[in-house]
């Protein structure tokens, strides 16, 4: 073959050209954005919506029947709709909406729930810091921390003469174990080398709580919180249901003696969803705190 069939043979190169970068603009990153977050949220809401409406379905199923002794979804909608359709309503001083009630019963909740968020961090972290502390303490905290939260009631009620204080003591009770046992879980598992560095800053022992103590030790602290607070709701509903007034858990307790069992029913779905939310708020909390290192 000659070199001019070679030459001929060869295949032609053009010089190449640069990449055309296409910018996106505004309109396209707010629609990217946009479907990201209609993502998030069909990833986090279509999953317990589909098992919700299974349950309904399997409940309309099951107590359809005239010998059920339950009512059934379609039931309680058309016998309790103006407890769901009206949550803010108020007729007088015993004849409110369920709304009114469940945050009647917050205020409970906070008042008790602060107070027992303060007291069991500060002995937590007396109990984590000293072992003195913990030797004398432990074993009374651990046989306190068994007694049931309503076996306190007669008790509060002896101690105050009056109910609203006499819950609010119960709350007390049930929510501060955990907060205790955490925080000083969370304090004796300080790092050494923590300890090292506030003694080289010459650190006095309110400086070494506020700077090394409560940082390192949050993690714990905000499980220990979040078990606390889930208690006190629990607390709360059934000291009402004992002590009368007009939380929801004397709601609940009136309308079993009235047999409306779709207002039961409607009233759970407001504690539960309220749980939900109280729950949900210390974990956002302890989780902006700790920069995301508590369990969600």
């Amino acid at each position: 073959m000659s070199i001019q069939t070679i030459e001929d043979t060869k295949v032609k190169t053009f010089p190449a050209k640069p990449a055309e970068v296409i910018a996106l603009t505004a309109k396209a990153w707010r629609r990217f954005d946009l479907l990201a977050i209609a993502g998030k949220l069909a990833s986090a809401l279509v999953p317990p919506a589909i098992v919700i409406a299974l349950m309904l379905v399997v409940w309309q199923i099951a107590c359809s029947s005239p010998t059920s002794s339950l009512p059934p979804p379609s039931q309680v909608w058309n016998e309790a709709y103006d407890l769901i359709a009206h949550p803010f309503f108020d007729n007088g001083p015993q004849d409110i909406g369920l709304a009114w009630r469940v945050l009647i019963s917050l205020q409970r909740v906070a008042i008790g729930f602060g107070l027992a968020a303060v007291v069991g961090v500060a002995l937590g972290a007396l109990v984590g810091q000293s072992i003195w502390a913990m030797r004398g303490l432990d074993p009374v905290f651990q046989i306190l921390r068994t007694v049931p939260p309503l076996a306190w009631l007669p008790l509060s009620l002896a101690a105050f003469r009056d109910s609203s204080p006499s819950a609010i003591f119960v709350i007390f009770i049930t929510s501060i174990w955990p907060i205790i046992i955490n925080t000083a879980v969370g304090v004796r598992n300080i790092p050494e080398d923590y300890r090292n560095v506030s003694r080289i800053l010459r650190l006095n022992q309110f400086e070494f709580f506020v700077k090394i103590m409560v940082p390192a030790a949050a993690p714990y602290i905000f499980t220990g919180l979040r078990i606390g607070i889930g208690l006190s709701w629990l607390a709360i509903v059934a000291a009402e249901m004992l002590t009368g007034g007009v939380g929801i858990g004397f709601f609940i307790w009136d309308a079993w003696n009235s047999s409306r069992l779709p207002d039961i029913i409607v009233a759970l779905a407001y504690i539960g969803v309220t749980g939900f939310c109280l729950d949900r708020l210390v974990a956002a909390v302890g989780a902006f705190v700790t920069r995301g290192t508590t369990a969600k």
